[in-house]
């Protein structure tokens, strides 16, 4: 699995309005229950790069 810095993300976290995170968080439970996961991850980590 994939190692994500917790001070970058809790910084994208404090930047992001409640609607935001509340979408985040339905992606992050909708991956975890997907067998696609290796690639949901793979495209949430292109777009944190941008």
């Amino acid at each position: 699995m994939n190692n994500i810095d917790v001070n970058k993300l809790m910084g994208m976290l404090s930047k992001m309005d409640k609607k935001d995170i509340e979408n985040g968080l339905a992606q992050v439970s909708k991956m975890l229950n997907s067998k696609n996961k290796d690639e949901i991850l793979k495209d949430i980590n292109q777009k944190l790069e941008k």
